[in-house]
C-alpha cells in the first residue's frame, strides 16, 4: 500500500494546496502566500464572460453524449463475449476490440484525420466513386461531437468491457443451469441472470463517470480542434489551457478558478447520482 499511498499524497493531495490561487490575484514573483486575496472575482468573471455559455454547452453536451451512448457498448460487448463458446473466435474478438485502447491519442487522432480526409480519406473516396460530393468532416462543427464520441467508443469499448467480463465470471453457474432446466433461452438468461449480476458494477462505474462529466479528454479535443469547428469543439479543458497558458497575458488565477469550478460540479454530480442509486435500490460508492 505504501507506493500507491505516496502517489496519492504527492500527486493528488499536495497539489490541492495550490488551488487557493483561484481566490487570489496570483503573481509568480510574490508566490502563493504573497498574492492578494480577491474572493470569487475570477469565478464571477468566468460566469459573466462571453464564452461561458458556449463553453459550458459544448462541454456538457459532449460529455453526456459520450456517457450515455458509450456507456452501454462495453456492457453489450461483455454479454456477447461471455456467451461465445468458440474459444479461438472469442480470443480473436477480444484482441481486435482491446487493441485500439493501446494506441496513443495522437496516433488515434491521426488515423481519424486520414480516414476522414476530404481528398484521400476512405469515406470521401467511397463517396466520390458513388458520384457524391466530398465532405470535409473535421471542418464542419455539427460533425465534431459524432467524430469524437464514436472514435472514443471504437478505441475504448473493448478495454472497458474487461471489468464486466470479470463480473460475469463471478455469477453462479447454477443459476444458468436452473434456468436451462426451466426452459429459458439465451436471451432470457442474459436478461434475468447476467444483467442483474453486473448491475452493481455498472451503477458504480456510472457514478464514477458522473464525477468526471466535465472531463472531456483535453488532448483529443485539442488535436481534433481547428478554427472552423471551434464553435462546437471549445470545451472547458481547452479553454483553460488557452486562457491560462497560451494567451499573451498568462492568467493562472482565472484558469485555476475555472478548473476549481469544474471539480466542484463533478463532486456534486457524483454525490447526487450516488444518492439516486441508493434510492433506486442499487449499491452506491458509500
Amino acid at each position: 500500500m505504501l507506493l500507491p499511498l505516496i502517489y496519492l499524497i504527492l500527486f493528488k493531495y499536495v497539489p490541492m494546496y495550490g488551488a487557493q490561487i483561484a481566490f487570489k490575484n496570483y503573481v509568480v514573483t510574490k508566490g502563493i502566500h504573497g498574492s492578494d486575496w480577491v474572493g470569487f472575482k475570477h469565478f464571477l468573471r468566468f460566469f459573466h464572460s462571453y464564452d461561458f455559455n458556449r463553453v459550458m454547452k459544448n462541454t456538457i453536451l459532449l460529455s453526456l453524449y459520450n456517457l450515455f451512448v458509450g456507456f452501454p457498448f462495453p456492457i453489450l460487448l461483455a454479454l456477447v463475449l461471455n456467451d461465445i463458446r468458440i474459444k479461438w473466435f472469442k480470443k480473436t474478438v477480444q484482441m481486435v476490440t482491446y487493441a485500439p485502447h493501446f494506441i496513443s491519442t495522437v496516433v488515434m487522432v491521426g488515423i481519424v484525420m486520414q480516414f476522414l480526409s476530404p481528398r484521400t480519406g476512405f469515406i470521401n473516396v467511397a463517396r466520390d466513386l458513388l458520384g457524391l460530393e466530398q465532405i470535409n468532416f473535421i471542418a464542419i462543427p455539427d460533425y465534431f461531437k459524432h467524430i469524437y464520441v464514436w472514435s472514443d467508443i471504437w478505441q475504448n469499448m473493448g478495454f472497458s468491457c474487461i471489468i464486466y467480463l470479470a463480473a460475469l465470471t463471478a455469477i453462479d453457474p447454477a443459476l444458468h443451469e436452473a434456468a436451462v432446466m426451466d426452459g429459458a433461452n439465451k436471451l432470457q438468461r442474459m436478461r434475468y441472470i447476467d444483467v442483474p449480476g453486473i448491475m452493481p458494477i455498472a451503477v458504480t462505474l456510472l457514478i464514477l463517470n458522473m464525477g468526471h462529466i466535465l472531463d472531456t479528454g483535453f488532448e483529443k479535443v485539442l488535436l481534433l480542434q481547428n478554427s472552423l469547428n471551434l464553435r462546437a469543439s471549445e470545451v472547458i479543458d481547452t479553454y483553460v489551457y488557452k486562457v491560462g497558458l497560451t494567451s499573451q497575458v498568462l492568467n493562472y488565477s482565472y484558469a485555476s478558478a475555472i478548473g476549481f469550478f469544474k471539480a466542484v460540479i463533478g463532486l456534486v454530480l457524483m454525490i447526487v447520482v450516488n444518492k439516486l442509486a441508493k434510492l433506486a435500490g442499487q449499491s452506491g460508492l458509500w
